[in-house]
Formats: C-alpha cells, structure tokens, sequence
C-alpha cells in the first residue's frame, strides 16, 4: 500500500508535512498523521472506494471469463498496480517502451504494451529482458512497416525469443489500427512469418471511435469489436499453440465490449483481455458521465458500481470580488483536460467539517483556479473538489496520502508515482 519503507520522504514532496522529511514512509505512518498537517493544494485517494472498485471490477470480470491488464499509466503507482493484480489481473498494460521499462524495474513481470515498440535501443533492451522466462510481454502491430522496423531491430540483438505481437485493427478516424480486416490479415500474415516475432492475437482500443454513451455512439464500438472478432476468425490457421490475446476494452464501454465477446468461442489458451485502468479512482467528471457502472448510471439495481476515489483540496488565497474567490490549485496540481474541477463543499481547514458547496470553476491558470459561487469563501478557508480523468490527475504527484475514506482524515498510506 504504500512506498518502499525504506525510501526516505524530501521536501520536495509536495504537500506532505515538514517533519516528513527524513523520515520513512513506515516512520511517518507510524506517528498516525492527519490531513489538516499537509500543505494545500493536495489530491487525496481514498482506501476504501479503491477497495471496493478493484474488488467490483475483479469480481465482475470473473463471472464473464475476462482476463484484466489494466492500464498502469493511469497512475504509474506500483502500489495501486499491486492491488489490481492481486485481486486476479493479468498483468498490468503500458503506453510506452519507458513505461515498461519502469514497471520493469519495479518488479512487474506481466506487460501488455497498447503500442508499436519500433525504437531500435528499447528493442534491444527488450531483447535482453526476454532471457527472463517469467517475464510476459506482448506488443502491437499495425502494419507490414511496423513489423519490418521491428525485424531489423530485433535481428541484431539475439533475443533468445520471438516477441509476442497482436496485430491491431483500427477504425476509419480512430487512432492506430489497421483500418480494415483485410489489411489487418495482411500484417498478420507477416508477423506470423517473422523470425522474430510470433502472432499473439488481435488488439485494439474502441475509446478512439465513441465520446458518449448514445444510440450512434454505442453501435459504433460494438460495430467495431464485431470486426475484431472477425480478425481473430480470420487468422486462426496463421496461430501457433501458444497465448493468444484478444484485447481491447478503455474505462467507457466495456460493457459493450464483454457483451459482444461473449459469442464468442473460448478455449483455454485465448486471454480475452479487458485493458480498463481509471476503474480503481474512477473519478467525478468524465467518467462518471460514460462508465456503465457510474453510481449514477442508468442500471438496475444492485448492478456494479464503482465510487471516486480521488478529490483534491485547494486552499482560498483570494476574493477579490463578489462570488469569486481564488485557490491555491491549477493546471500543475489538478487535471483539467476533460473538464475542470467540480467545488463539492468547503470547511475551515482541510480536515473537514466540509459544508456543501454551490459553485463552479470557470477557468484554471498554472497555479490558481477561479471558484464562482453565491457562497462566501474566507480567505484561508478550503475547497474540496471533484476532478476529471485520473490519467492526468496522477502525473502531477510524486507522492499522494491515502485515507481512510472519504468522511476520514486519518492518513493510512502514501502512494509514490514513476512518471
């Protein structure tokens, strides 16, 4: 749960309480800390949502036969990475040859990277990771150029093993992807061929072709994970009798996704592979508007739900007119790429009593964000705030607390990032 308990916090941590510093994250759990010690603007996790979401999304994908690799870069935390595979996951998916690499040296042995690796020094770093029989890794591939950069990288480096490559298949104004099944066969065909590598199965992200969860915007992604399975039927005869993946699956619509795989014909070596990762924080804006499983989402009663995890606090500095008051927080503390923080309540210091608060957020600069309310903010006073997409809530920390829950402000953990 939290940091190596023998790394020693700095103050360059921001937001942790001067006498962190020097101290063990042990060492400083142990003298039971409280929020209102650190220093705003803060984003604070909360232990038991994130429980209760890693054990929803856990639980539900058992009872459908899905593998889970959820993406680590949404929070680059070993911690939380930690919690999802114990609770059953696969491994754990990156974005980038580096991102791996970290994961790597922090003791992951199980990795889907949702890319291309075509960087010639990475691959051969790659090629020497191989020699480690427990280590999983399996890439994408998109094209025939594709796999040829990866061959003649791959050729030089005596990898004592092919890497694992699904090819992916895309959609017309997606991302990447293959944009027919045609040409998906094609580069199947090709990395079948190689050497080198060896065809793992099909790949794909349906979160590029849909923003909402309307009639057009659904039958887009089920139209698309319909064409994945084709993929996979159309290159059975190209598979050894190694793991197989077919993966696919963001935060948004995996509902759809394991309502259409589940026609499909299983066996004992294909992973159905769900990649959703901002499930463990989940989060107050965007996905609380898309998830299917959303607390406010239109679902029958006792459907799976998953709760935010994560809120920041940000400290008044400023009133300089009626109905506006400036916090301490911005675009370097609190994500804002998917919607700008949402003013929940408010208190006189950071460990509550919180009092609902009307308001909104009408703009965000480096470091102070623009609170618009009826309701009067003392200078000093402090603002909790809901926040939108985890990915880019994450990257602003090195380190965040942990509580108990959300009406608790007893810190019982410290969660260190690696971007």
């Amino acid at each position: 749960m939290t940091m190596g308990d023998a790394e020693l916090l700095t103050v360059r941590d921001k937001g942790l309480p001067l006498r962190a510093a020097g101290l063990t994250v042990e060492e400083f759990l142990a003298t039971g800390p409280r929020l209102d010690e650190f220093w705003t603007p803060l984003i604070v996790l909360d232990d038991a949502a994130m429980r209760a979401n890693v054990a929803t999304m856990a639980r539900w994908c058992a009872e459908r036969g899905l593998a889970l690799m959820p993406h680590g870069k949404t929070t680059m935390a070993p911690a939380l990475w930690k919690r999802q595979t114990d609770a059953g996951a696969l491994g754990i998916t990156f974005a980038t040859m580096g991102q791996v690499r970290t994961a790597r040296d922090l003791g992951v042995d199980s990795v889907m990277l949702a890319n291309a690796a075509v960087d010639r020094p990475a691959l051969a770093w790659l090629a020497q990771e191989l020699a480690d029989p427990d280590f999983r890794f399996v890439s994408w591939a998109d094209s025939i150029a594709t796999v040829e950069a990866m061959e003649e990288a791959l050729l030089s480096t005596g990898a004592p093993r092919p890497v694992d490559v699904c090819v992916e298949l895309g959609g017309a104004g997606g991302r990447t992807g293959a944009r027919s099944i045609e040409e998906a066969v094609r580069v199947a065909e090709r990395i079948a061929a190689s050497s080198v590598l060896r065809l793992a199965g099909v790949a794909g992200y349906e979160g590029s072709l849909a923003h909402d969860r309307s009639t057009a915007a659904l039958a887009a992604v089920r139209a698309y994970l319909e064409s994945q399975l084709e993929l996979h039927a159309a290159i059975a005869p190209l598979y050894d009798d190694g793991e197989l993946y077919v993966t696919a699956g963001g935060s948004a619509y995996f509902d759809v996704v394991a309502d259409v795989w589940g026609a499909a014909p299983r066996d004992d070596r294909t992973h159905f592979t769900l990649r959703s990762g901002a499930y463990i924080v989940h989060d107050d804006g965007f996905y609380r508007g898309i998830s299917p499983f959303d607390e406010g989402a239109a679902q029958p009663e006792g459907s799976p739900r998953f709760v935010n995890a994560m809120h920041g606090i940000a400290r008044v500095v400023s009133a300089p007119e009626p109905g506006l008051a400036l916090v301490d927080a911005g675009k370097r503390d609190l994500p804002f790429d998917e919607g700008l923080p949402i003013p929940r309540s408010s208190s006189t210091g950071v460990s509550g009593p919180w009092q609902p608060l009307q308001g909104e957020v009408s703009a965000m600069n480096d470091q102070h964000s623009y609170v618009r309310s009826e309701q009067a903010l003392a200078i000093g006073s402090v603002v909790r705030l809901g926040l939108s997409h985890p990915c880019t809530a994450f990257d602003k920390w090195r380190v965040l607390p942990v509580v108990e829950s959300a009406d608790s402000d007893v810190v019982t953990g410290l969660v260190r990032t690696y971007f």
